[in-house]
């Protein structure tokens, strides 16, 4: 608990000191970098589109002949172009992005406009065919390093004067992740009536349960009033720190729950076995860090600089969820064969604990698999659909999880009722036993 205490305190300083802007006005700094191609980001616009770009602090050093600086621009292309490009800076590493038949059009500017290195250069565009584009630096000058600041405002145009900091098909997240929240929100409602109605089954996991749905109704209304803030004026305003916060709480004490339910801690038996404390243990800084890795990505990811550590942080992240998600099964399985060996009572309840491991599977795929399918479906202007799809198979899994483990007082009583009825039922055969027994020696 000491390691996990420590690692949160980590996180909170991490956020502090950290920029995690997911606005659509981005300030960054680039410092001595010669890579051919620097990714800024992403946009949608519609047909009312504007971007601005400023730089400034401009300098530009060369270890070999002097470069060239009309070979050093920023384009605006289309989204998929920048992948295309890497693939053929891939396959072949001397090649010139400037000269790909992929860029076709003249970039917005090159370096050739720059007069003072430390004068402000600012450039401003209409972008009226609607698509989503990607927006980038090439440098064709292999031995120079670039050093800038830039700043990008990107934004659409509604009603002729009303502007939208967020990308087209993005517009409608802050009214979904607010009605999302609003449904936690009375799910944690009913939970609680349902804990007081049943106090007498009501053990610790059902607290700590309500606890999670707690965190995940905060993190839903943090985002929800981020991405708000960002549609109207471009930066969150604090709030994209308060949603990283409950997001790594909500997933570490997800997973925590998920594996506690498995083990059946508190359901079933009031003490976890040596052998699910050490699991845990071991388990949850991985957890951990699979979440500070995420929101790592997720960072660099918004504020749109493509980078080594990006990638890095991208497999951690990807590498300690597989790892997590795979262990949740292990605690299940032992549980799933612990009953046929020590107590038969225990097996009444194996059906139930199979139809979770069942949902806990449903969960981690099916979501995935449809939103799989929707990227090969869905059109630009529609991304809201990426994280609706999300949500709502989360909100289900929720809800059938919270179903299953409810505390019912019924359920008791009906297993009581059970076990006497077969203890009658045995009482009886055995007196029938017994009677015909002495019938038949009379």
């Amino acid at each position: 608990m000491k390691a996990i205490s420590k690692s949160l305190i980590i996180l909170l300083i991490f956020f502090l000191l950290t920029d995690l802007s997911t606005a659509a006005i981005k300030s960054f700094k680039i410092r001595s970098d010669n890579r051919p191609l620097i990714i800024f980001g992403k946009f949608g616009f519609t047909a009312t589109g504007f971007l601005s770009i400023a730089i400034s602090n401009v300098s530009v050093t060369s270890t070999g002949s002097p470069y060239d600086p009309s070979r050093i621009g920023f384009f605006l292309v289309w989204d998929l172009t920048p992948n295309q490009l890497r693939l053929e800076l891939q396959q072949s590493p001397g090649f010139c992005v400037r000269d790909s038949i992929l860029m076709f059009d003249s970039p917005l500017f090159t370096f050739s406009e720059i007069t003072d290195t430390y004068s402000l250069l600012n450039k401003s565009y209409d972008v009226t065919h609607p698509d989503q584009y990607s927006l980038f630096v090439v440098n064709c000058n292999p031995e120079s390093f670039v050093t800038m600041d830039v700043r990008i405002e990107a934004y659409n145009i509604y009603d002729g004067t009303t502007k939208d900091y967020l990308s087209a098909g993005l517009t409608q997240l802050p009214s979904l992740y607010f009605i999302i929240s609003l449904i936690y929100i009375n799910f944690l409602a009913i939970w609680i009536r349902v804990c007081f109605k049943n106090q007498r089954s009501v053990h610790r996991i059902h607290l700590l349960m309500g606890a999670l749905l707690t965190m995940q109704a905060v993190s839903m209304f943090c985002n929800a009033e981020e991405r708000r803030h960002v549609k109207a004026t471009g930066t969150p305003q604090g709030w994209d720190v308060m949603f990283y916060v409950f997001h790594f709480v909500n997933n570490v004490l997800l997973f925590t729950v998920i594996m506690l339910i498995g083990a059946g801690w508190s359901y079933l038996k009031p003490f976890l076995q040596k052998k699910e404390i050490i699991f845990l243990i071991i388990m949850i800084p991985v957890q951990v860090l699979g979440s500070v890795a995420f929101i790592v990505n997720d960072v660099s990811h918004v504020t749109g600089v493509f980078s080594k550590e990006r990638v890095t942080w991208s497999q951690v992240s990807t590498w300690t969820d597989a790892i997590c998600w795979c262990a949740v099964f292990y605690p299940i399985v032992w549980w799933l064969k612990e009953p046929l060996k020590t107590d038969e009572k225990y097996g009444r309840h194996l059906s139930l604990f199979i139809r979770f491991y069942l949902l806990v599977v449903s969960y981690l795929w099916l979501p995935k698999i449809c939103v799989f399918a929707l990227e090969i479906l869905v059109d630009y202007r529609n991304l809201w659909v990426f994280s609706a799809t999300e949500e709502i198979g989360s909100l289900v899994f929720y809800l059938v999880m919270f179903y299953m483990f409810r505390p019912v007082e019924k359920m008791s009583i009906k297993f009581i009722k059970s076990e006497y009825e077969e203890a009658t039922k045995m009482a009886k055969d055995e007196d029938y036993e017994l009677l015909t027994l002495k019938l038949e020696t009379w």
